[in-house]
């Protein structure tokens, strides 16, 4: 890891993953919610990286169900189930079901049999965490356990009609915020919009349960307001009222934090919050995101680098960068991009699509790196962060 005091959290540490999906039952649902699974557990079984499943009916209630599975890591279960097969798969079942969450976990200790050696392309975030898994496999450990801040970190991502853009960026700049307190255990504490051209990026920070603070956001008058408003102005039609078709469109939008480390020590005063686009070759999405990864973990050992803080959301071929930069961003152009090193930055030239952000060639410098940094940097629209309780 970074050091004793690094905060983070990483979706390529290679550690097997570990899914619950708790669900509550309609009144009389129960056949349709077997046949549903039946249907989804023969497509899920072929999907990459999953290892198994399992349906457990609660000995209390008849109506509550839980359904595990395992998989070989977190990267082939975000992709599986951010995709249209997944959304197509769990449709049957969506009826039936009266209320479901989802819980996600690395498994870092283990009893009984051997484990399974981690996964080949989850390897290299870092030396000393694959080092950690080696090491520990024949007793039951697969991973360090890592040092977070209690947060949740997650984004949603959607295109607007083009020649839209300046009133899309109207309605998000210019509306109330939400209530920031969901329940006891859980409060809404920054939501940030970017915008890169007509693709929209909305970062969130949550204490507690993300679904809690999600549900409740779309819940606020202010928010659905601003929702209806967007409507007319979307790529792709939605119909709010419809559970459906909501749950469909953000289900495409889900964007996961797959990366964040927050550097050791004291915060720097004037930290300013960017957010950096990559979009990348067809089918190298995954590969761009476990690069910066690498990259921001190496970053965080160094105290005078210009990121404080980085998170990488990533989804199919695109991957979102979350930054928190002292200083000018062009003063250091090369940090600020996640890059270091000739070899990096060959490495990044490779995987972009640079066409989708109107560059060509190599970075073979820091005025390529100024070049890059300057298309691929978002135009922030609101910065939100709730008042400590």
């Amino acid at each position: 890891m970074t050091s004793a005091k690094s905060i983070t959290q990483s979706a390529f540490d290679g550690s097997r993953l570990r899914v619950l999906l708790l669900v509550d039952l309609n009144e009389g649902a129960q056949q349709q919610f077997l046949d549903a699974y039946e249907h989804m557990r023969h497509h899920v079984a072929s999907v990459p990286g999953h290892l198994g499943d399992q349906l457990c009916q609660s000995a209390e209630n008849p109506s509550q169900w839980l359904i595990t599975s395992e998989w070989e890591s977190a990267p082939p279960y975000l992709a599986w189930v951010n995709s249209e097969a997944h959304i197509e798969t769990v449709r049957p079942m969506q009826s039936c079901v009266r209320d479901l969450r989802s819980m996600r976990y690395h498994i870092v200790r283990e009893t009984g049999g051997a484990a399974p050696p981690p996964a080949p392309a989850a390897r290299g975030v870092h030396q000393a965490t694959a080092a950690a898994k080696t090491a520990g496999a024949a007793g039951g450990v697969h991973a360090p356990p890592r040092v977070g801040d209690g947060l949740i970190r997650h984004a949603l991502t959607f295109t607007v009609k083009p020649g839209s853009e300046s009133k899309v960026a109207e309605i998000l700049a210019d509306y109330a915020p939400p209530k920031s307190r969901v329940d006891d255990t859980t409060r809404l504490c920054r939501t940030t919009l970017f915008m890169h051209g007509n693709r929209v990026v909305r970062t969130v920070e949550v204490q507690g349960d993300l679904v809690a603070a999600l549900r409740h956001v779309s819940r606020q008058p202010e928010v659905r307001a601003v929702e209806e408003a967007l409507n007319p102005h979307l790529e792709q039609s939605r119909d709010l009222n419809d559970p459906e078709s909501a749950r469909a469109f953000f289900t495409r939008a889900a964007m996961p934090a797959v990366h964040h480390v927050t550097r050791g020590g004291p915060e720097p005063s004037g930290l300013r919050r960017h957010a950096l686009y990559y979009p990348a070759r067809e089918g190298c999405g995954l590969m761009l995101a476990r690069l910066l990864a690498q990259q921001d973990e190496t970053a965080a050992d160094d105290p005078a680098g210009p990121v404080h803080r980085s998170t990488v959301f990533h989804r199919e071929d695109l991957v979102v960068r979350l930054v928190d930069v002292s200083g000018d961003p062009e003063a250091d152009p090369v940090r600020v991009l996640g890059v270091h090193g000739e070899k990096k930055a060959a490495v990044l030239a490779r995987l972009l699509d640079g066409a989708a952000l109107g560059i060509r060639g190599p970075l073979a410098g820091e005025r390529d790196a100024t070049r890059l940094l300057a298309h691929a940097g978002m135009t922030l629209i609101t910065d939100r962060t709730a008042p400590r309780p």
